[in-house]
């Protein structure tokens, strides 16, 4: 009888764990079809950056915001010339192309979507140093060689495998290496009723799961990471959410989500709900660097 019980839980312990697998496919496979479907008409709304602003003054284009914050992780995350970076999550390659035209960087960029490895090596092609960049998935990197940087912005909060990601990350940095952040930060203290209200929009809508700075700190002291800096930087680029709902509107990016589903429709939509949630105070906006310190 004990034979039979444990032969039945185990079977059902099996089948909840093909579910898992299945449902971080789906949701990986999700990723991947939004940027692919995407990307060419986030190129042509936001530029060569597809991440945030960081207003200084609140007068700058859109596209020099988002070059600043590129320019404030790479002054606090001290990236000297030519280091050899990590570009995880790389989008377009708007970082990766910056940082080898500014700083003479050997950069390797990696993202999950195959159209936006194609956009970013014709993006490239006239550097005398280019980047590397090639398809991979940030849930379970596998590269050889280590690095002086790893830049990790708008990126952790898609994983499905933060554990994993940490760990690797933690070999891939030399000693005394760094990694860059940014990312959406959930409220370390928020109510169910707005995460409910404020944050479940967002996560299905951004294909994300938000985690809060006591989460990242506990995946920083698992990994021997100590963190350097920290800002919290949402009254900076709040302005994007602005221009965001603003540019979305036009024609062709809501005919694309038309033509692709509720997935895109979803994620259009969900613009609206990171302002509101944002001026609620579920979620702010924030910077981070952690060294791997020297042994």
């Amino acid at each position: 009888m004990r034979r039979t019980v444990a032969h039945g839980t185990a079977a059902r312990f099996r089948g909840l764990w093909r579910h898992h697998k299945v449902m971080q496919y789906n949701q990986t496979d999700k990723i991947k079809e939004h940027y692919d479907l995407a990307s060419p008409f986030y190129k042509q709304l936001w530029g060569e950056h597809l991440h945030h602003g960081y207003w200084e003054t609140g007068k700058e284009s859109k596209e020099l915001a988002a070059e600043n914050l590129v320019k404030l992780l790479v002054k606090y995350g001290e990236i000297g010339q030519g280091s050899e970076v990590l570009d995880v999550g790389c989008g377009i390659g708007g970082t990766a192309i910056w940082l080898a035209k500014h700083l003479a960087c050997k950069v390797t960029g990696v993202t999950i979507s195959p159209v936006q490895v194609q956009i970013a090596i014709r993006a490239a092609q006239s550097l005398p140093n280019r980047p590397t960049f090639f398809i991979a998935d940030a849930n379970d990197l596998s590269l050889a060689q280590q690095f002086d940087i790893i830049w990790a912005v708008e990126m952790i909060s898609h994983l499905n495998d933060r554990d994993n990601f940490f760990r690797k990350v933690a070999g891939l940095l030399r000693a005394g290496g760094r990694m860059c952040i940014a990312d959406w930060l959930k409220n370390d203290h928020i109510s169910a009723q707005n995460e409910r209200q404020y944050i479940a929009p967002i996560e299905k809508g951004m294909f994300v799961d938000l985690l809060s700075l006591a989460e990242y700190k506990k995946h920083f002291d698992n990994n021997g990471l100590r963190m350097v800096w920290y800002a919290d930087l949402g009254p900076r680029v709040a302005k994007t959410w602005d221009i965001g709902i603003g540019l979305v509107k036009k024609f062709a990016l809501w005919r694309l989500a038309g033509k692709h589903g509720k997935e895109i429709m979803a994620f259009l939509n969900s613009l609206q709900a990171m302002r509101r949630g944002f001026k609620a105070g579920a979620f702010g906006y924030a910077a981070i660097v952690v060294e791997k310190p020297q042994m």
